[in-house]
């Protein structure tokens, strides 16, 4: 049996990393314009909850400073940010259990970003290797199956016995399941009350990483 894991909102909550690069952005923009971090941060967070994508758009927009040079140079602060970042207890604990088996992390995003984020987090001692789609190919993200495949590969094992965990139902299952993977979404983060299909809906469900139990995942390896 082989486990794959998703990363942001899956084994760490993401607003750590948005949290932190959004308040370099706010030291950048108090040491360049005099603006205040108390004025600028909680602009960020606030527009970050409703509408992450834009969120440097609508907050430089509030400030009257947006030009495509400041949203670009805001974007390059909170991509290259140093982040801190811990682990979820549940995934800890969970890498620790189940640590006799093959691990690995499928993640899509901005690559130097995702790779960031695998190093303060110290994954590289608790999975065998960490895919970031984009470093081959934005075609290669999720929903498509390529990573998975690979893994099936190097491990010379069906989809079948490949379980993946994630919180996405937009994109993480679809491309996988009618491979035959077996698919378990963990209900937090952002996506904790997205609804979707059957075809989008992984084929288990837990609240937290501490259900991966060795008589779980045999369970629904036999039944999928």
């Amino acid at each position: 049996m082989i486990l794959v894991f998703d990363l942001d909102d899956t084994l760490f909550d993401d607003m750590q990393f948005v949290r932190g690069g959004l308040h370099e952005v706010s030291r950048y923009l108090h040491k360049t314009y005099s603006i205040p971090t108390n004025v600028s941060f909680p602009l960020f967070i606030r527009q970050a909850g409703k509408n992450r994508s834009r969120v440097f758009d609508n907050v430089l927009s509030m400030l009257g400073l947006h030009t495509k040079r400041e949203i670009k140079k805001c974007i390059g602060i909170y991509r290259s940010h140093k982040p801190r970042l811990s682990l979820h207890g549940d995934a800890l604990r969970c890498f620790k259990r189940l640590r006799a088996f093959p691990l690995y992390i499928v993640t899509d995003g901005h690559k130097t970003v995702q790779a960031a984020k695998i190093k303060a987090l110290g994954l590289d001692k608790h999975v065998k290797f960490s895919f970031i789609t984009h470093r081959y190919g934005v075609r290669h993200a999720k929903p498509s199956p390529w990573c998975f495949l690979k893994i099936c590969k190097i491990e010379k094992v069906h989809p079948g016995e490949v379980v993946y965990v994630a919180d996405n139902p937009e994109k993480d299952f679809v491309g996988i399941k009618p491979l035959g993977f077996v698919t378990v979404r963990i209900l937090r983060g952002r996506c904790r009350h997205i609804v979707k299909t059957r075809r989008h809906e992984a084929a288990f469900r837990i609240d937290s990483l501490d259900e991966l139990t060795l008589e779980f995942l045999d369970k629904i390896i036999r039944t999928d």
